[in-house]
């Protein structure tokens, strides 16, 4: 059975007809996942969910444990991870409440564990495109059958918060061309690439971030109230991903690790081998 793996709001697994509940706690290599994976079926489709900020949003963007994270959404037999999160605009014509599928990823981020592969051992994974093309498609499909208000490509500007931006990046990152600004794609992306995973992003927009000169500044009042509409939006999407299966994958997400690691054989350590091998069967976790 197809598992897809889905971190976002905990309140996207508040889900109609979601059979065979459970709450796993796991605890994978990298630590503990920001919150319990909580797994079900729904029309042939397995499901597991993780509330990325954690019950309650107690974790920071940057303190996202995004290794841990990823690694369970992988021992759990995850081949595709959807990603919702909230983003301000930083174009005129995405305006609050328009759900972007995007393409390209800025990482302003700094200070994250971006990679499974270091102390000990080098991996140069390829990132040119940080999405995966088929899943990114299949998903876009689907959120032109729930709403109007949609936008298929654009550049995701990660910064590493937890503050908003001040008006002067604002207007740089629209400078850049940027589409939308958020705070967690990065290191997702980076993490999902090296674990051989279908990563796609369904970025909802919840304001105009500081730049625009006729709406009000970005404040978290704001974000909230918009949330709330935007959660059935996503739930609908994880229905209609489900019900439909999940695309085969076009690109080389699934091999990308293979050819990325550089470090000669003879120079890794045990502790590094047993990394390099996490990735290359099916994953062990202890359920605790």
């Amino acid at each position: 059975m197809p598992t897809l793996g889905i971190i976002g709001g905990s309140g996207l697994y508040d889900l109609p007809g979601l059979d065979d509940v459970e709450e796993i706690n796991l605890e994978t290599p990298f630590g503990r996942p920001s919150s319990p994976v909580v797994t079900g079926t729904l029309d042939g489709t397995t499901l597991a969910f993780i509330a990325r900020h954690g019950r309650g949003h107690t974790l920071t963007p940057g303190e996202v444990p995004y290794q841990a994270n990823i690694f369970a959404l992988r021992s759990l037999g995850a081949t595709h991870v959807l990603s919702v999160s909230a983003v301000g605009s930083l174009q005129e014509e995405l305006p609050p409440r328009t759900a972007v599928v995007p393409d390209q990823i800025i990482d302003r981020t700094d200070g994250r564990s971006r990679t499974f592969f270091d102390g000990g051992v080098v991996a140069h994974v390829g990132l040119a495109d940080p999405f995966c093309e088929s899943f990114r498609q299949d998903v876009y499909r689907h959120v032109t059958q729930v709403t109007e208000r949609t936008a298929l490509g654009g550049t995701y500007l990660c910064i590493e918060g937890p503050q908003f931006s001040t008006r002067a990046e604002s207007n740089l990152y629209r400078s850049w061309g940027a589409a939308v600004i958020g705070m967690t794609a990065m290191p997702e992306a980076r993490l999902a690439r090296e674990a051989g995973l279908c990563y796609a992003t369904l970025a909802m927009v919840t304001d105009y971030d500081v730049w625009h000169d006729s709406e009000e500044d970005v404040t978290v009042e704001m974000v909230q109230g918009v949330l709330v509409e935007n959660v059935a939006t996503g739930q609908a999407v994880v229905r209609r991903l489900a019900s439909s299966g999940l695309p085969a994958c076009g690109s080389s997400c699934r091999t990308a690790l293979e050819g990325a690691i550089i470090t000669a054989p003879e120079h890794l350590t045990h502790e590094a081998a047993a990394r390099i091998a996490l990735f290359r069967r099916p994953a062990a976790v202890t359920e605790t």
